[in-house]
């Protein structure tokens, strides 16, 4: 959306067509967490949230199967899956498995894929006018963490991490559920797994990015403020990068080492997205009629159905199967 608002209209563009993009979506987590906070232990609500747990691990298997079939070329992809995967189910650092994964890219893709990328591009001439852009946005949101810091440091804590997670969430807005994941849950215990799947099958009804659960996150932690923060934490990350790389991308992209590093990112996600999805599915109390549940949501993904059908459909019949 940014970068669509940047070719269209430079960086104002990129930032109207970004808020226009998220705000909606942070709305109406707002929105459905307070819902979520009073009317949780309702009965219905909870026969709901048995049904969407398992409509999340249908989500997220489905993105690691996608991701998989377009990443997943050779024994090197396979090999970087799998010790991401297997290193996370022992509760490593999302962190550490990418970085490594980087760093082995380079060597393992050595000789493939290899062919000249761009040039220089046309937008490499409006770089300069970018970097007023990147400044400010920069400088506001360092000016934000500063206050937070002296002021409300739990705030300060929740931007920060959601910035960190941004920044390593490579490929897509499910790339960000590892990270998030092993964050909030198992390093900080601010929730426990069972409640965490709840924000994500929430943030599958707004109309935005899957990121927007770090409203979720935040509105439980430090009501709204905590969700303003984590959202701002979540996205702004995004935005600088996107309006500092796009004038130099082409020229980045021809390099060899920059694909092969981005290759072995990418391959480590496939990875982590299946080990999340293992550990959601752990965290079900399975039957027969659950598993019918989930496979058929999982097929019905597959076969491209709208996850926002699949979700509502998903609680509809929860709220009779369970």
């Amino acid at each position: 959306a940014a970068y669509s608002g940047l070719r269209c209209r430079g960086p104002a563009g990129a930032a109207a067509a970004y808020l226009g993009f998220g705000i909606p979506a942070f709305l109406l987590m707002l929105l459905l967490t307070t819902l979520y906070e009073r009317a949780g232990s309702v009965g219905p609500v909870v026969a709901a949230f048995q049904g969407l747990k398992l409509v999340v691990v249908a989500v997220v298997a489905n993105a690691a199967l996608k991701f998989g079939r377009s990443i997943l070329k050779g024994w090197g992809d396979w090999l970087l899956a799998g010790a991401s995967g297997l290193y996370i189910l022992w509760l490593g650092s999302p962190v550490a498995a990418i970085l490594a994964s980087a760093a082995a890219g380079p060597i393992l893709y050595r000789g493939q894929g290899d062919g000249p990328g761009g040039g220089e591009g046309t937008m490499a001439a409006s770089a300069a006018s970018n970097w007023p852009a990147v400044w400010l946005t920069g400088g506001g949101f360092a000016a934000v963490a500063g206050l937070l810091f002296l002021l409300r440091r739990p705030l300060f804590q929740l931007l920060v991490l959601m910035a960190k997670i941004d920044i390593f969430a490579f490929g897509g807005g499910y790339a960000s559920l590892p990270l998030m994941l092993h964050e909030v849950v198992t390093v900080h215990h601010w929730m426990d797994q069972r409640t965490f799947m709840d924000g994500i099958a929430l943030g599958q009804v707004t109309p935005g990015p899957i990121v927007i659960t770090a409203a979720f996150v935040g509105h439980l932690r430090q009501g709204l403020a905590g969700a303003a923060a984590a959202t701002l934490g979540v996205l702004t990350p995004s935005f600088l990068v996107l309006l500092s790389a796009v004038p130099y991308f082409d020229a980045l992209h021809s390099s060899p080492l920059f694909r092969r590093g981005l290759r072995g990112i990418l391959a480590s996600f496939v990875g982590l997205l299946s080990a999340v999805a293992v550990r959601f599915a752990l965290a079900v109390g399975w039957g027969p009629v659950k598993a019918v549940f989930s496979l058929a949501a999982l097929a019905a993904l597959y076969l491209g159905v709208d996850i926002l059908w699949v979700v509502l459909v998903g609680a509809a019949l929860a709220l009779w199967l369970f």
